[in-house]
C-alpha cells in the first residue's frame, strides 16, 4: 500500500487497527474456540442427564432389590 495514495480504502480498516476478534468479523481461531466451547457445554450437559438417569436406575433398583422386612 502506497502512504501518499489518497484511496482512503489504501489504509488500514478500523478492524486491523482494533486487533483480531476485536471487531468485524471473527478469526478463524475466534470460530474455532467458539464451536469448541459450544462442543464441550453440549458434552457437560449428556453427560450429566446420563449420571441422572443412571443414579434414578440404581435407585430403583435398590428399592426393589431390598427383602421386605419380617415381623418379629
Amino acid at each position: 500500500m502506497n502512504p501518499k495514495s489518497s484511496d482512503p480504502r489504501a489504509e488500514t480498516t478500523g478492524a486491523e487497527k482494533a486487533g483480531p476478534g476485536k471487531t468485524g468479523r471473527p478469526t478463524s481461531e475466534t470460530t474455532r474456540e467458539a464451536r469448541l466451547k459450544a462442543a464441550l457445554k453440549a458434552n457437560m450437559a449428556r453427560r450429566k442427564a446420563q449420571a441422572r438417569a443412571r443414579a434414578g436406575n440404581e435407585a430403583k433398583a435398590a428399592g426393589t432389590d431390598t427383602p421386605p422386612a419380617e415381623d418379629m
